[in-house]
């Protein structure tokens, strides 16, 4: 008896991700979910340098900004309970100090500009198309930083508007760096704080949205330019809340490695799962805990650990084990 309705999914036939892969990852919380499992087997990537972004214009602006190297200077930050915040980063930057906050701006924003150029991959992960305009400035902010609602217009996103941001956002890429693989997925995470009706018109924006992007391209960046179904892995083979966190809005460590697998299947080069395995092997065995640290046998143990991480990281120098 089969209880679930698979999604077809193949490998993807070229540019599968490898050892030698640089991603670049950023949006929706969901982005750190795949980025721990990324970061577990060490591959070569960097996450969301501004904190989680949530809606397609806020990751677009980030795009914008990284790509010309905007400088943020004191009239880009403000000061609210007790801390320094900027509009369009996540409050895991802010700081009590401005000058700390707008050097870490500038160094993020330095740091993702060499991302971006040398990336083979960029993994987008579009969680809301629901945003909060600032009244005084008339600017879509990332994050409110706990700022009154009332300061703020509540505004969904139409699909011409996510379109729109989609399309300036790969011209942008595609300004410094030809050949960089977009992965577009849309989290699976649910806002409900939005409402139950709010959320599902907000994910069929946004799903619309990049399949319109990709439909439209030219022949030459639709083969470099893709789409994940996390959401619908979650929504249709995951149909249970026995799959979600306490919360019932964010997928459990189960789900997350049963999308990672998923993920995997298509994007990861078969030479690459070997490797994947040799890391998983070491991963373990520094993890291990023994009943005697002492005995020989241990010692025989960590010895033959030593040789696998040794053989490993003179074959891939990026990757760096800590005992």
């Amino acid at each position: 008896m089969n209880l679930q309705t698979k999604i077809p999914l193949k490998p993807q036939p070229s540019n599968q991700i490898d050892y030698d892969a640089k991603m670049l990852l950023l949006g929706s919380c969901f982005v750190e979910n795949i980025g721990q499992k990324l970061d577990y087997y060490k591959f070569r990537n960097f996450q969301n340098p501004f904190g989680i972004l949530f809606h397609p214009l806020a990751i677009g602006n980030f795009i914008s900004n990284a790509v010309t190297r905007k400088v943020y200077k004191e009239d880009d930050v403000f000061f609210h309970n007790e801390q320094w915040h900027s509009f369009e980063a996540h409050s895991i930057l802010s700081n009590v100090s401005k000058e700390a906050l707008l050097s870490k701006l500038n160094e993020q924003i330095e740091i993702t500009h060499e991302q971006i150029v040398k990336a083979s991959h960029i993994i987008i992960t579009l969680g809301t198309a629901w945003v909060y305009r600032d009244i005084e400035s008339n600017t879509v902010v990332a994050n409110c930083h706990k700022i009154p609602q009332k300061k703020f217009l509540k505004q969904l996103l139409s699909v011409t508007d996510i379109l729109k941001s989609l399309q300036v956002s790969l011209q942008q890429i595609k300004s410094v760096n030809q050949s960089a693989d977009i992965i577009f997925t849309v989290s699976p995470i649910r806002h409900l704080k939005d409402g139950f009706i709010e959320n599902t018109r907000s994910k069929a924006h946004l799903i619309t949205a990049i399949h319109e992007f990709l439909n439209h391209q030219s022949s030459i960046v639709k083969r470099q330019s893709f789409y994940f179904p996390s959401y619908e892995i979650m929504m249709d083979e995951l149909r249970d809340y026995r799959f979600y966190a306490d919360d019932m809005i964010h997928p459990n460590q189960t789900a997350i490695h049963y999308i990672w697998n998923a993920f995997k299947r298509v994007w990861v080069s078969d030479d690459a799962l070997k490797t994947m395995d040799e890391v998983d092997a070491i991963q373990r065995g520094l993890q291990h805990k023994p009943f005697n640290s002492n005995s020989e046998a241990h010692q025989l143990f960590l010895k033959k650990l030593s040789e696998k991480k040794v053989k490993l990281e003179t074959s891939f120098p990026h990757i760096s084990f800590k005992f």
